[in-house]
């Protein structure tokens, strides 16, 4: 199997630590979504990373499908076994992925225009939804124990995206959810060479 992924892409480093925290054999292909390759087009018709590709099988998008398709192919190491548990994890994972949706648009709003057509007001709406999460987040972060799931992977990605493109923009009043990393990495020790880089 190999995933399509880049570097800074949240949603590609939560599969792959996910995938090597599980120790599931993936090979990691860099892939630059603006030249459209055809390896990426043919497996994904959005054209979005990342892309799990499998001999002889479908290939799985996006983020969320490919969590689940680890989790199976795991044996269920990747969620909780008890139903409410599993559902915590799941909306730990929804929230930090709706975070990275956020982020993303607001990168890509500042990235595609003109600075003089940049509409401040859509930017500033998507990062009140942020302080709210990431205010929500510091107050109820999840326990993070011997076992690690799907929601750890989802904040791990989060907070290394909000490091990697709002340095200095997001961690002040919040020392909770700044120093979690510190934690994360003592239960993954990949951390720091998968997390979303430029």
């Amino acid at each position: 199997m190999k995933v399509l992924y880049s570097p800074a892409s949240p949603y590609s480093a939560k599969v792959r630590m996910a995938a090597r925290h599980l120790g599931i054999d993936v090979t990691e292909v860099k892939t630059d979504t603006n030249a459209a390759p055809a390896e990426l087009v043919d497996n994904n018709p959005l054209g979005k990373i990342p892309v799990l590709i499998r001999d002889g099988e479908a290939p799985i998008y996006d983020s969320v499908a490919i969590m689940h398709f680890l989790d199976r192919k795991s044996g269920g190491k990747l969620y909780p076994k008890k139903d409410e548990k599993r559902t915590e994890a799941e909306v730990l994972e929804a929230l930090c992925d709706g975070v990275m949706d956020c982020l993303l648009a607001i990168v890509y709003e500042r990235r595609s225009r003109d600075e003089a057509k940049v509409h401040q007001p859509w930017i500033d709406k998507q990062w009140a939804k942020v302080v709210k999460s990431l205010d929500y987040l510091e107050k109820n972060l999840p326990k993070t124990g011997k076992k690690l799931h799907g929601g750890h992977f989802a904040l791990a990605a989060m907070i290394s995206y909000l490091d990697l493109r709002f340095n200095g923009q997001w961690a002040e009043g919040r020392p909770e959810l700044a120093s979690w990393p510190d934690t994360f990495g003592k239960r993954f020790s990949h951390y720091a060479e998968m997390k979303a880089t430029a």
